[in-house]
Formats: C-alpha cells, sequence, structure tokens
C-alpha cells in the first residue's frame, strides 16, 4: 500500500461518516482527468472511445430490445443512448443485472470482469455501481413483505435498526471504500479516460408520501427509503470526488417521475411494471432521463448546459 492509499484509509470512516450522518456533503473541487471530447457538439473533438461499467440500473432489463438476455442488457439504456453521440467512435457496454463491485474484478455467467473492457486508450468511462452491494433487491423484498403487516408505521426502519445503529447507513458507508478501489483501477487501466460516476434515479416520492397498496411500503417507511437512497447518492458523489471522476445527478432530474406516479408520467416502474421493465428499476423513459443527465455533465466541459 502506498501512502496516497493509507492517508485515505485513515479519512474515510470520518469523510464518509460526516457525510451520511446528516446527509451532507462538504467534497473538495478536483480536477477531472483530461479526456477527449464527447457530448452533443463537442465541436472539433476527436472521436472518444467509450466504455460502460454498471448494474441493473445500467443495463436495462426488460427494456426492448434486449442484446444479452444473461446481463439483461438493452440497446435503450442510457450508455446506448449516450453512444448514439456522433463523437463516440467505439462503444462498450459491459454493465450487467445484479453486478456488484465484485464484478469488475470477476465475470458474472458470461459476461466477462466489467474492468476487463478497459483499454490505455480508453477516453470515457461511466460507472454506476453500488447499489447490489448494499443490498437493493433485499431492501425493496423485506419493506414490501413487512409494509403490509403494519401500513401506517415504519416496521421496514425498525427491522434495519433493531440492533440500535441503523444497518443500511452502515452498509452504505462499508461500500464507499469498494466503489473507491473500483474507480482507482478505473484510472489505472484507462489513465487518460474522463470517469463519470452516475448515481441512482429517484425511486419514492420525494416528498416522503406513500402510495400503498400500489407500491406496498408502509406509510413512514417511504422517507425512511427515500433518505437512504440519498444516502448512497451521497456517498457516491463523494468517492467520485476523491477520485477525480465527475458524479451526475440522476436523481434530481427525476423527482416527480417515482415508481408511485401514474404509467404515464412515471419513469421508474413498481413492483408490478406497466411498462416493459424489472420491477424497481428505469423503464425507457428513466433511461432517457439518465442519459440527459450524463450528456449535460459531458457537455458543461465544453461550456454548454
Amino acid at each position: 500500500m502506498n501512502h496516497q492509499d493509507s492517508v485515505r484509509g485513515r479519512r474515510w470512516p470520518a469523510a464518509v461518516g460526516a457525510a451520511l450522518g446528516g446527509c451532507a456533503l462538504v467534497a473538495a473541487s478536483t480536477a477531472p482527468a483530461t479526456a477527449h471530447g464527447v457530448g452533443s457538439g463537442a465541436g472539433s473533438a476527436r472521436a472518444a472511445r467509450y466504455v460502460s461499467l454498471g448494474d441493473s440500473y445500467t443495463s436495462g432489463p426488460g427494456i426492448p430490445r434486449q442484446v444479452d438476455a444473461g446481463c439483461g442488457r438493452s440497446d435503450s439504456n442510457y450508455p446506448s443512448i449516450v453512444a448514439a453521440e456522433p463523437n463516440v467512435a467505439s462503444f462498450t457496454d459491459v454493465s450487467c443485472g445484479g453486478a456488484t463491485t465484485d464484478e469488475m474484478w470477476k465475470p458474472q455467467g458470461s459476461n466477462d470482469a466489467q474492468l476487463n473492457a478497459l483499454r490505455k486508450d480508453t477516453d470515457l468511462v461511466t460507472v454506476q455501481i453500488g447499489g447490489n452491494d448494499v443490498g437493493f433487491g433485499s431492501i425493496i423484498a423485506t419493506c414490501a413483505g413487512l409494509g403490509p403487516q403494519q401500513p401506517t408505521s415504519d416496521p421496514c426502519r425498525r427491522h434495519y435498526a433493531s440492533s440500535g445503529v441503523d444497518r443500511l447507513t452502515l452498509d452504505i458507508a462499508r461500500t464507499a471504500p469498494k466503489v473507491d478501489r473500483v474507480l482507482r483501477a478505473v484510472h489505472a487501466r484507462a489513465p487518460h479516460a474522463r470517469v463519470l460516476v452516475v448515481g441512482y434515479p429517484d425511486l419514492l416520492p420525494d416528498d416522503g408520501s406513500g402510495c400503498f397498496p400500489s407500491v406496498p411500503f408502509a406509510a413512514r417507511d417511504f422517507p425512511y427509503l427515500r433518505d437512504t437512497e440519498k444516502r448512497l447518492n451521497t456517498m457516491l458523489r463523494l468517492v467520485a470526488a476523491w477520485n477525480r471522476a465527475e458524479y451526475v445527478d440522476t436523481y434530481g432530474p427525476t423527482v416527480g417521475h417515482d415508481m408511485c406516479k401514474a404509467p404515464a408520467d412515471r419513469w421508474i416502474e413498481p413492483l408490478q411494471p406497466a411498462s416493459p421493465a424489472a420491477p424497481a428499476h428505469p423503464n425507457a423513459k428513466g433511461e432517457e432521463a439518465m442519459a440527459r443527465a450524463v450528456l449535460k455533465v459531458l457537455d458543461k466541459r465544453h461550456g454548454r448546459g
């Protein structure tokens, strides 16, 4: 371990604890790695080589057209939309449903270790990971199972805080060094790439209201789960800044289109989807919204948006 890693190791508990404890974030401004232009109207910059890493929120399970059944990967997911920009010369999408940070280094079914897609001449990398490390799927199943038992209370929050400490907050803090390791590996394998860490979109009403029984969480668990997701995104933003990467906020642009909204208005499908998508995942509109958020960040480098 070099000195820089040692320093990081000492600072992580305090930095992440401060960020998650009050959902506040104070991150130093860092200069992202220099990369060739990508984004709408990127001018004369030469075409970029783009690699997408991530989990099911990236891959787009259930959204037509599925091009990798094993990973639930759609050719209408947000990386594919970003890759349609004229300044993208080559595109490799290795995102895979169910991926954790471990799958950055090891195969997942027929999907190779995701980091193996990177090359020294990769120009752009998007990374959306961490949700499965925290346990998105099991959290949703647990809260959906407890909600009908006490629909006006907060059985899910009490379940995760039964030891006196909120386990989900701890899990997010424990995921931070895992995401940190991923980003350091990305920079090592693609040293000239522009690296974007993509956050997770708004899954539940931002005002804390609920929609039981269509989404079967207890009334007071809706704000608890909303805040848990915000803590996850806060952690990702902090780790991105720490690693000379740019954070893409997909939560803000998707507020008002959560899984409680009417089918015509929602970009996140509920546990029983009405549009082609996995339960509690973005539909095609949600992937389009995340693509717009990524492109907005990319365009800012060129003084647009």
